[in-house]
């Protein structure tokens, strides 16, 4: 592991950390849990409930290659040697999207919610983002769901939304909300059209 972000002397056990393919497939079954645990509360990350925990485990491997390729970053909260939270950051290879990312996964454990973990995951990544030379990140959240609180409090602007864009983890389509973030300022509008 390469960086880590340390939180308050309150909490000396709690630190963000970016993982390599081969760390993340060490942490999977950890990773699947906290799936499990974020499908089962209803929240929409892509799953439907009830949602396996060997099946979980082998999508978290499965996001090896592309972390060991540079494709995608991943950021693991460590609380002692209990995965917290995650949070992950799509790079893309296109010639002329080379400037942007998509951020996904934003999911911290319920019992550690409300301790400012998805604001400072938000902050790693947007500055792994910005050192990386990029300067616009995009994400997409369920409208309506409380995760919009955090992305709007963050500093991302809300672009639109898509109706029926994907199932909640019970199969019922709910739309979804676009947000982005200038990290950079170089030529690029701040307003959706």
């Amino acid at each position: 592991m390469t960086e880590a972000t340390h939180f308050a002397a309150s909490t000396p056990h709690i630190e963000i950390v970016s993982v390599s393919g081969p760390e993340l497939i060490t942490y999977a079954d950890e990773l699947a849990a906290l799936l499990v645990e974020t499908v089962d509360g209803g929240a929409s990350v892509g799953f439907l409930a009830p949602l396996d925990r060997g099946a979980a485990a082998a999508w978290w491997r499965g996001r090896a290659a592309a972390v060991d390729a540079g494709d995608q970053r991943v950021w693991i909260v460590r609380d002692g040697e209990r995965v917290a939270g995650t949070i992950g950051l799509n790079l893309t290879s296109l010639p002329n999207a080379r400037h942007r990312a998509e951020v996904t996964k934003v999911m911290v454990r319920p019992s550690m919610r409300g301790r400012g973990l998805g604001r400072s995951l938000l902050a790693v990544a947007e500055g792994a983002a910005a050192e990386a030379g990029l300067t616009l990140l995009v994400l997409d959240t369920e409208t309506g769901s409380p995760a919009e609180r955090l992305y709007r409090s963050a500093g991302w602007t809300e672009c639109g939304s898509i109706p029926d864009y994907a199932g909640d983890p019970a199969g019922t389509l709910k739309p979804t909300t676009i947000y982005y973030k200038v990290i950079g300022t170089a030529g690029h509008s701040t307003s959706c059209r």
